[in-house]
């Protein structure tokens, strides 16, 4: 029988031991960020009820749902008439009961009606966790892949919008990226600049057309625009406002002059300037924060403030994006209850920080020092050495003696370890051990308590 060349499904990666542990680091940085601010961690199940999920991301969203086979012979049940018309959308309801979660967001919404009496509102919570969609796989484009979140529910403050401006830039930074924009913008905007030219109907037409404004351009926005059914004269009311420079101030101020008579859109304004205010009393470290009015990102889902993060540092799409939403939980009803969120593109910001090699030695650092023996008296002799290593945090590993000492250090070069200790019967009876950097080469005769020192 022949054997079976071992795959993974498309769109799923292994990742190795080098590689988690820099998935590790961007992780690890994150969380730390989102604790310092008040966040506290969740987990959800993998999977959801089927009915948990379908009906939430639209008909498209709703297609690229994984779904589960029900346990047993899930055809027995199933009525014959509907398995006769070949039509498996009229019997996956019967077939399948759940389903891989596509985001984290709507199973942070169920978990949120569920648990409402257990939670202190407003409630911070981020999550970790792997989502999974039945996409057609493409570079940067995967069926399996993380998503780091954060959101507070229970609060309508603008110090939320604000202060994940902050948690952007801190996290970000700390990640070693140093050029890299906060974009934001608001839904409120947005519908006003569709009031003024009595296109409130056309609100979804008008921003995904200039959200393309800088794939397409100019012309391009306003080619599409007319196809949509927008007259010339809509797109020179609309033109200086999509085409807006200067300070985030200086846009503001011009805003408000073309939204004049919009009331919903000078609440928007008035919301972007009380952001922008908390920002100025607590100064970004790294990030550059722009008002852009062409960002729209979902806009179906949006109601307030809208944000995307984009690096300048290397020709990539947004590494990070979210904004407020005024029901989450209303789709399971619990009306009326209000929060903002965001995301890190994990993925994305691991492919940036590879690129500008900016994962630290100390993120991929494994074992630290191996101890090498010639004979089991030897081993014998070590086992305390190692436990006193690892006693003091240091990263140490013994390898089991009956190999040779080159095999030894060649396990030791493939593994990248930087320190080896060599013990003989010279080594026992002095009490001085051979203690190599392996980068070097150098190798010196030192005490247990040196090398603890040095490694230390």
């Amino acid at each position: 029988m022949a054997s079976i060349k071992p795959s993974v499904p498309k769109g799923t990666r292994d990742f190795s031991p080098a590689e988690m542990a820099k998935r590790n680091y961007i992780f690890d940085t994150i969380k730390s960020v989102f604790r310092k601010y008040g966040y506290q961690q969740i987990e959800t199940p993998a999977m959801e009820n089927l009915s948990t999920l379908m009906g939430k991301y639209g008909e498209e969203g709703d297609k690229l749902i994984f779904k589960i086979l029900n346990s047993g012979d899930f055809l027995s049940k199933v009525d014959q008439q509907k398995l006769a018309t070949q039509n498996s959308q009229l019997v996956t309801g019967e077939i399948s009961e759940k389903a891989l979660r596509y985001d984290l967001t709507v199973p942070f919404a169920r978990y949120v009606v569920m648990h409402q009496h257990e939670i202190t509102f407003p409630f911070k919570r981020f999550q970790v966790q792997p989502v999974w969609r039945a996409d057609r796989p493409q570079r940067g484009r995967y069926r399996e892949f993380y998503q780091c979140d954060a959101d507070v529910v229970g609060s309508d403050s603008l110090l939320n919008e604000a202060e994940f401006v902050m948690i952007y830039d801190e996290a970000l930074g700390k990640l070693g990226l140093k050029d890299f924009t906060i974009k934001l913008n608001n839904r409120k905007i947005l519908s006003g600049i569709a009031e003024i030219i009595d296109k409130s109907d056309n609100i979804i037409d008008l921003t995904v057309a200039i959200d393309k404004l800088d794939k397409i351009g100019l012309d391009g926005v306003t080619k599409e625009l007319l196809e949509r059914g927008f007259t010339q004269a809509d797109i020179e009311k609309i033109k200086p406002v999509i085409l807006l420079q200067g300070t985030n101030e200086a846009k503001l101020a011009s805003l408000r002059d073309t939204l004049a008579k919009s009331e919903i859109g000078l609440k928007g304004c008035d919301e972007v300037e009380t952001v922008l205010s908390y920002i100025v009393d607590c100064p970004l470290k790294t990030a550059n924060l722009e008002l852009d009015i062409t960002l729209a990102r979902g806009l179906n889902y949006y109601t307030g403030a809208i944000f995307e993060v984009k690096t300048n540092e290397v020709a990539m799409g947004s590494i990070g994006g979210g904004g407020r939403y005024d029901d989450l939980t209303g789709m399971f009803g619990l009306k009326g209850l209000t929060g903002v969120g965001i995301s890190f593109g994990a993925d994305r910001i691991y492919d940036v920080m590879e690129e500008l090699n900016l994962f630290p030695a100390a993120a991929s650092q494994g074992t630290q020092v191996l101890i090498c023996c010639f004979d089991k008296d030897g081993e014998r002799y070590a086992l305390p050495l190692l436990q006193q290593l690892r006693e003091k945090d240091v990263y140490a590993e013994l390898y089991p003696a009956g190999a040779k000492i080159k095999k030894q250090m060649e396990y030791a070069n493939n593994k990248q370890i930087p320190y080896t200790i060599l013990i003989g019967s010279e080594e026992m009876q002095s009490g001085l051990l051979a203690f190599k950097d392996m980068g070097s080469g150098v190798q010196e005769k030192l005490s247990a308590e040196e090398i603890v020192f040095r490694l230390k």
